[in-house]
């Protein structure tokens, strides 16, 4: 029996199998709350074993793209109930990610009063999409005070209290691409003088704070964090202690109880390739569940699981464009491919009409 389709644990649930549907930002929320076409979209894909959402925003301050979701009022909540129920009853599990943009922002795609913060008053560099002026700048964010530290734990506890609340079965913390977490842990973003900056255990302080205060709220067995080391992505270059100060986040987080990590390795799309020896570093370190993610194919995520480099595998694009992917890997059918034009347009194209087997 192949390993990938057998069913799998995860600290206290059951996954239907070894697969796990990537979080991807779709940009589908207007208003920033989760809707119909969201509903279908994720219900389309609940042959996963767990599904990790989208990027989700644990305050207003947290928003940074077009149309992402948030997690902070009633009507986002209502709409995420809606999500939790329809993945349930076709039998798969479902995590929310929490993912607080930090300084990967802009004013107009934030509400009224929100604030773009970050570790230190760095910009990124680049541009960023906005639905009323089209591309602009990066802003210098706002460098976090210590009151605003101790205030974004908070608001992460609380949208985990909520998540759980309305049905997900547990959280994941984005703590890669460039987002608040990583924002910490780079010294490229982190110029701060005081406890959370300097040396990476301070750098890491952030991180391992949120991480207490959110296993506090729904219990430590039910939180995951996904970490990008050697990723770029968002002005986050490379550094020569990365690979030392990754394996010591490995065995700081090992320390947390986690239910898993989630190691994103981007190659496949252009990124610098994540070396073999921190994946095994972070498989020897971290005693918990570990996800492995980045331009797998069925073959390759057999072979993994079979070799013991990791516990699940998570697939993006592949679930993007097959909302029956288990079936196809499954049964070896050809893939539709992703039309990567429509990956962050509001509406239906490109989102939920995707074909399947069954037609």
């Amino acid at each position: 029996m192949n390993v990938l389709f057998s069913p799998a644990n995860l600290g206290p649930l059951t996954l239907r199998n070894h697969l796990v549907m990537a979080p991807m930002t779709r940009s589908r929320a207007a208003g920033n709350v989760p809707n119909e076409l969201m509903v279908e979209y994720y219900e389309q894909r609940s042959t996963a074993g767990l599904i990790i959402t989208e990027g989700t925003s644990p305050s207003p301050n947290g928003l940074g793209y077009p149309r992402i979701p948030g997690v902070f009022s009633c009507a986002q909540t209502e709409g995420w109930k809606a999500v939790t129920g329809a993945v349930h009853r076709k039998g798969s599990k479902i995590f929310l990610q929490l993912m607080h943009c930090g300084r990967i922002a802009h004013r107009l795609n934030m509400p009224e009063g929100a604030r773009i913060i970050a570790p230190s008053a760095v910009a990124a560099s680049g541009e960023m999409y906005t639905d009323n002026e089209g591309m602009q700048s990066y802003p210098v964010p706002g460098e976090m005070s210590e009151e605003d530290i101790r205030a974004t734990i908070e608001e992460y506890a609380q949208a985990s209290r909520s998540a759980f609340i309305v049905g997900f079965d547990g959280v994941e913390l984005h703590g890669a691409n460039g987002y608040l977490i990583e924002q910490f842990i780079r010294p490229n973003t982190n110029l701060r003088t005081d406890g959370y900056g300097g040396t990476i255990e301070n750098r890491a302080r952030f991180m391992l704070e949120v991480v207490e205060a959110v296993a506090g709220a729904i219990g430590r067995e039910r939180v995951g964090i996904r970490l990008s080391p050697f990723g770029v992505f968002n002005d986050m270059p490379l550094y020569d202690a990365m690979e030392e100060e990754y394996a010591y986040l490995a065995q700081e987080l090992n320390k947390t109880g986690l239910a898993y990590i989630h190691l994103v390795d981007h190659s496949s799309m252009g990124a610098p390739v994540v070396p073999d020896s921190i994946k095994e570093t972070f498989r020897r370190e971290f005693k918990g569940t570990l996800i492995l993610s980045g331009g797998y194919d069925a073959e390759q995520a057999e072979s993994d699981l079979a070799a013991g480099k990791c516990d699940l595998i998570a697939v993006g694009r592949p679930f993007l464009a097959n909302p029956d992917l288990v079936e196809r890997w499954k049964t070896g059918a050809p893939l539709n491919e992703p039309d990567m034009s429509t990956a962050y347009s509001p509406g239906p194209k490109g989102y939920i009409d995707y074909p399947t087997l069954e037609g």
